[in-house]
């Protein structure tokens, strides 16, 4: 804001020079001989009526032109300013008028309005520019530095600026989303705490009753043979029942980690696709990698268009990273019940045996040690087809590799 108030100055300063520059130019008198028409108009007729003479000679555009003969005494004195000139021994009067004194006056006059006008506008832009521009910026500078030290509670103010009323506005739901997502992992993390600590400790019951068992065993305190098989059931009772707890620790390890809400709603083929083509064209272009469009039928789908944009994203990113760069294809194979959407590349270096595991969560294959990642990508593409009631799957030809989506008809 300060450079703006240094700008607004500076563009003051320059209107005031402007105007005092204007105002010294239009007061500058000019010389006798400048800025005369009329020397030249009255030096033409001179000529004209010396050729031709004053019968002959054109005179209906000149109200003022008398010979000395035909106004006598009164040939000197004019209401206006004239010109003598003599023409074959005979002296002639052209009356004129200046336009030189009222005239400058309006000149002036006109040319500090119209500074005046521009100036205004100028000046009305930049302070629109602060008003509608600069200053709902000015209100997000110490939000990123808040969010960043995870201060959730700072509300954005609104703005209803058609310029930036809506991107303040996502700012705030942005920190709203973030502050929901806290509070869920708190959630998450406290209902596994209280999960693993229960578990843990139903887990010393069976735990101690295999060690008393197996104690008793070293020590021969059970002699009979069907005494022994008993105390050995029970053994493997009590660790079957451990291994199920074990179990119900690792399926609550691997539950759903990511909040991935999904609108139930419904959008064309048309929008998903020019949405992905509108992104990747350009920057596939610039990487020179062909990205090729098949032919499709616009269909009306079941699901959340953000979130089907986001599945295809990922799997053209992941294609990106592991293919060779020559193409990427967007294909719609045919199928009856459904829609299907394939992302296509070349270059896998993927194999067979590895690809029933792409879609989960953390696993990265062999061929992906130099290239970064999370493991996370393919496997948020299943969750999110699944919660749109839809599929995904892989398959390997070759070199190519075909990651394909199956979409509900709404």
């Amino acid at each position: 804001m300060n450079l703006f108030k240094k700008l607004f100055a500076s563009v003051l300063a320059l209107i005031g020079v402007v105007f005092i520059a204007a105002n010294l130019l239009l007061g500058i008198p000019k010389s006798p001989e400048s800025g005369r028409p009329w020397r030249v108009e009255i030096n033409r007729l001179a000529l004209a009526i010396q050729e031709k003479g004053i019968q002959n000679t054109d005179l209906s555009q000149c109200r003022y032109v008398y010979h000395i003969e035909e106004y006598g005494n009164d040939f000197y004195n004019s209401g206006s300013d004239y010109a003598i000139r003599e023409i074959d021994g005979r002296l002639y009067r052209f009356d004129y008028s200046s336009i030189s004194g009222s005239g400058g006056l309006w000149l002036n006059i006109s040319v500090n309005i119209l500074l005046t006008v521009m100036s205004a506008v100028v000046l009305g832009i930049l302070l629109y520019v602060r008003a509608k521009i600069l200053r709902p910026f000015e209100r997000l500078t110490d939000v990123p530095f808040e969010l960043s030290k995870g201060n959730l509670i700072m509300p954005v103010k609104e703005n209803k600026s058609r310029f930036f009323g809506k991107f303040l506005w996502g700012i705030d739901l942005l920190r709203e989303n973030i502050e929901q997502q806290r509070q869920h992992e708190l959630a998450l993390q406290k209902e596994k705490k209280t999960l693993l600590l229960s578990l843990s400790h139903d887990i010393k019951t069976p735990l101690s009753a295999i060690k008393l068992y197996a104690k008793a065993l070293s020590k021969n305190l059970y002699a009979e043979t069907e005494r022994q098989r008993e105390i050995a059931h029970r053994i493997s009772i009590n660790a079957d029942e451990i291994e199920e707890y074990i179990t119900r620790i690792i399926t609550a390890s691997r539950e759903d980690f990511l909040s991935l809400d999904v609108a139930d709603s419904e959008f064309y083929l048309s929008d998903l696709i020019e949405n992905i083509t509108a992104f990747y064209s350009e920057k596939l272009s610039l990487v020179k990698t062909d990205f090729m469009v098949g032919k499709y039928k616009d269909l009306l789908l079941s699901g959340d268009l953000n979130r089907a944009v986001e599945v295809l994203q990922n799997i053209i990113e992941n294609a990106v990273k592991y293919g060779d760069g020559k193409q990427i294809e967007l294909l719609f194979p045919q199928e009856d019940e459904g829609v299907l959407i394939a992302v296509r590349n070349g270059g896998c270096t993927l194999d067979r045996s590895e690809l029933p595991h792409i879609f989960e969560s953390f696993w990265r294959g062999a061929n992906s040690q130099s290239v970064p990642g999370s493991g996370l990508g393919l496997y948020i593409c299943r969750q999110l087809m699944h919660r749109m009631h839809g599929e995904i799957f892989a398959e390997i030809e070759g070199t190519f590799i075909t990651v394909t989506t199956v979409w509900g008809r709404a």
